[in-house]
């Protein structure tokens, strides 16, 4: 929604959008020994890469996945812990009125998939979600290109105009009371959720989808969806690095790349002031095009003075993972004349392993002097330089 002209400071509330993934069909055209959303596509059941896709967008905060109660033992052996799912009904609107119904109260926008599309792009979630910033509902669809014909029994009858022709795609973005009271009216029976939101009177803005957004449907559907994930698996590879400072002050240690090192002075910070891990978190952030550490924990917020360095590091992670990246490898340079890091520098990289979830082999600690040049070599302070490797899964 955009923001409304408001009187005084009120201003429009901000928007959580969920996704409902519908995949309580019997998938029985495709052929094979189980359904097809529980069939391998790249190593994955296709429901899986489906999954992925949405929780891999920053826009999704939640996510229903609908599925055949008697096939509830093959979805458990592969949804994640944090995915919910619900038990379908007899036809698709059915299930999705179950989906729409299990939704966090929080919510105010769904998007609502079928789970058998396992390739979605994110721009095309991007697309909907933006054209939800001001219209009730919208749908992804790709324009009629090729010549349409009516026929019967085998033979051609007449050519169809295929202007205004498009062929619709999911995910179909809906504020969520309105597409909920839509599917409460509707009598049943629907194709999609645009006839329902059509049927209830709703707006549906048309964005542009993507011929890579299929839907497996056929046995040789699985063939081209191979083709399609062959296709994308150009490595996503992204690097950042990060650069900190902390002066010293009062104290007997300083904390390092997570290890206290005895010193003759501390250093000051509004956290801990681990200037190595500082560094080491920004570079990861900067890899992801995120901001810095100020930006996610503002040194004016009191719950974060004194606070230990390791929950900025550990929140850069998660935040990589979510967005589908893996830490490749991380370098930290620390920049003093005092203390002696050498023989700290192998407790900091297995500090910095454990953090971080990696092997010991992908974290490199190393110091240098300033040749007694500058702030670090007049003994004022520490400074940390780092780079960060994200490579996408």
């Amino acid at each position: 929604m955009t923001q409304s002209q408001t009187t005084g400071a009120e201003a429009a509330a901000p928007r959580e959008i969920a996704a409902v993934i519908v995949a309580a069909g019997r998938g029985v055209r495709a052929g094979g020994p189980v359904p097809k959303q529980y069939q391998s596509v790249g190593g994955k059941p296709v429901l899986l890469h489906t999954v992925e896709r949405f929780r891999a967008h920053p826009g999704v905060r939640s996510m229903v996945v609908v599925i055949d109660p008697q096939q509830s033992d093959l979805a458990a052996a592969f949804l994640p812990a944090d995915v919910a799912s619900v038990p379908g009904g007899a036809s698709r609107d059915a299930s999705v009125a179950a989906g729409l119904a299990a939704l966090p109260d929080s919510a105010t926008h769904v998007l609502i998939h079928d789970g058998a599309r396992p390739l979605v792009p994110a721009e095309v979630i991007d697309r909907v979600l933006a054209a939800l910033e001001d219209a009730p509902g919208a749908a992804p669809a790709l324009a009629v290109t090729d010549a349409l014909w009516k026929g019967e029994d085998g033979c051609v009858l007449h050519p169809t105009a295929r202007d205004g022709l498009f062929r619709a795609q999911t995910p179909q973005g809906f504020d969520l009371a309105a597409i909920r009271a839509a599917h409460a009216a509707h009598p049943g029976g629907a194709a999609d959720d645009v006839e329902v939101a059509l049927a209830a009177g709703l707006e549906v803005r048309i964005v542009e989808g993507h011929e890579d957004n299929m839907k497996v449907t056929m046995p040789g559907c699985f063939a081209r969806a191979e083709r399609i994930l062959a296709k994308g698996t150009t490595m996503d590879v992204r690097l950042g690095n990060g650069y900190d400072v902390h002066r010293f002050g009062a104290g007997d240690h300083v904390v390092l790349c997570g290890v206290e090192v005895p010193h003759a002075r501390g250093l000051q910070g509004h956290s801990d002031a681990d200037v190595g891990m500082h560094a080491v978190t920004d570079a990861i952030y900067g890899a992801l095009a995120d901001g810095d550490i100020g930006q996610h924990f503002p040194p004016s917020d009191p719950q974060w003075k004194g606070a230990a360095s390791e929950i900025f590091l550990r929140h850069a992670v998660d935040l990589a993972a979510e967005r589908g990246f893996r830490i490749g490898n991380v370098d930290c340079t620390l920049v003093c004349e005092q203390p002696k890091i050498g023989p700290h520098a192998p407790s900091m990289r297995n500090a910095l392993a454990r953090i971080m979830g990696l092997d010991v082999t992908r974290i490199s600690v190393k110091a240098t002097t300033s040749e007694r040049l500058g702030f670090t070599g007049r003994e004022e302070g520490i400074a940390a330089i780092a780079t960060a490797t994200l490579v996408s899964e």
